[in-house]
């Protein structure tokens, strides 16, 4: 990097933590409160759900995996699946893009679920990859049933485009 560029991501850099330390904090104590109480109701609830499945998934011969970010404190707690299923049989057999299932604490909404569905690349085209928006709750209103019901949605519409 030149000399002059360099100085000025410096000076960038410099004035940006001047403006940090001078700010006062973003979080109030009851926004930290209600998202470290999230984070605890999809560790909890949701989490479990989506290491079922994770698991079942896995025994039918696709990868799957889940991811924890609920303890993070830079960023509003998450819990997901990802889900890459199996297509063809046997020397045939190979695996499709893998898809993913976002359980994310918002603030504004609550708790929202983002889906993005990949198809195969070996797959007849007929679509893209989708990504929608599956539906929000209440972080009190959340349910087992609830996430169930997503998840089942979310794996039946990997496998249609698979």
């Amino acid at each position: 990097m030149k000399d002059e560029n360099l100085a000025k991501l410096r000076a960038l850099l410099e004035a940006y933590a001047e403006r940090a330390a001078e700010a006062p904090p973003a979080k109030t104590r009851a926004l930290e409160t209600r998202r470290r109480a999230c984070g605890e109701k999809l560790r909890q609830l949701v989490r479990p759900v989506l290491d079922l499945v994770m698991e079942e998934l896995r025994h039918a011969g696709h990868q799957a995996t889940t991811r924890d970010h609920t303890d993070l404190d830079n960023a509003y707690p998450s819990v997901a699946l990802s889900f890459t299923p199996r297509t063809g049989r046997g020397a045939g057999a190979h695996f499709a893009l893998a898809s993913a299932l976002i359980f994310r604490y918002d603030p504004r909404h609550g708790v929202v679920v983002h889906a993005e569905v990949k198809p195969s690349p070996a797959a007849p085209p007929v679509t893209g990859a989708t990504s929608q928006r599956l539906g929000t709750i209440g972080v009190d209103a959340l349910s087992a049933e609830w996430v169930e019901t997503k998840v089942l949605n979310f794996v039946h519409a990997v496998l249609k485009a698979n």
